[in-house]
């Protein structure tokens, strides 16, 4: 049954994130810094419901809107975003002008498992729908890009991508993106938040060019204050707890298709074994652009 700050369930997890994670404060950790759930619910229209709590200006249907709006602010050390292909920074530009084919592939011992997080989550929650069989796609899917901008600075804060799966209307990810600077890699990271409740699922995503102009983003690093995938949980007082979770990491690399056109092949590991992949096909709207 649900309560106030959420089911039994969530409870579990959170308390999981405090017990074994750090206890610290957005000051002192601006690199986890994402938007909070709320206890019960996420949904479609969570980052409306955020931007009006925060202050923040939401841009929805106002020209192309992109997960990063500026790809050259990606540029470090040890990555020149000059070598990645034209079609693939378009991509992240222009987010909001492609359509998106989306379909997966469950490694079989863990096929229980999505079944499991789907029953106990996903559908409840509606975040992190990641489909478990290739019907749940076969209508296609639909995608939502929003700009959330400071009232004061006028400057994109974030974007928020929005995906649903069209033959459900199942929320399919509701995640935000922007860049981050990681204490542990000298180059900026690509920093993708999932509001959960009471908390935030965080993945901070190293990029590498490919030699044929691929994006590759890589969620791999060895200890907190590195790249990887956290759980944050708000306490009660202001403070946040952190769990930097070692055993989960991801890697997509994105690619040209041709005509404008842009693919990913997205891998998921735990505990060193491939659970999940998903492959994506961003096909552009308007063809004359690209």
């Amino acid at each position: 049954m649900a309560r106030e700050n959420g089911t039994f369930v969530d409870l579990v997890t959170q308390q999981w994130v405090r017990l074994t994670g750090r206890r610290t404060t957005r000051a002192d950790t601006p690199w986890l810094d994402g938007p909070t759930g709320d206890p019960l619910r996420i949904g479609s229209d969570f980052f409306d419901r955020w931007a009006l709590r925060e202050g923040f200006d939401i841009e929805r249907d106002v020209g192309p809107r992109g997960l990063l709006p500026d790809f050259d602010q990606l540029a470090g050390p040890s990555f020149r975003p000059a070598l990645i292909h034209p079609d693939v920074r378009r991509l992240y530009e222009e987010t909001s002008e492609y359509d998106l084919e989306a379909w997966s592939e469950w490694s079989g011992a863990f096929r229980p498992f999505g079944w499991l997080l789907a029953r106990l989550f996903s559908r409840r929650l509606q975040q992190l729908n990641v489909p478990l069989r290739p019907l749940d796609t076969s209508l296609g899917t639909l995608s939502e890009v929003l700009h959330l901008r400071h009232p004061t600075t006028e400057l994109v804060a974030m974007a928020a991508w929005i995906r649903h799966l069209r033959r459900t209307g199942d929320v399919l990810y509701a995640g935000s993106y922007s860049i981050a600077k990681v204490p542990g890699h000298a180059d900026p990271c690509v920093r993708v938040v999932f509001p959960l409740p009471n908390g935030n699922a965080t993945v901070l995503l190293k990029p590498f060019a490919e030699d044929d102009g691929a994006l590759t983003v890589v969620s791999q690093g060895q200890t907190y204050g590195e790249p990887g995938f956290y759980f944050t949980v708000q306490g009660d007082d202001g403070h946040l707890w952190m769990r930097y979770v070692k055993t989960m990491r991801e890697s997509i690399r994105v690619y040209p298709a041709g005509n404008g056109d842009v693919r990913a092949d997205h891998v998921m590991w735990i505990f060193g074994l491939v659970f999940l992949r998903l492959h994506y096909r961003m096909r552009r709207r308007d063809r004359s652009a690209g």
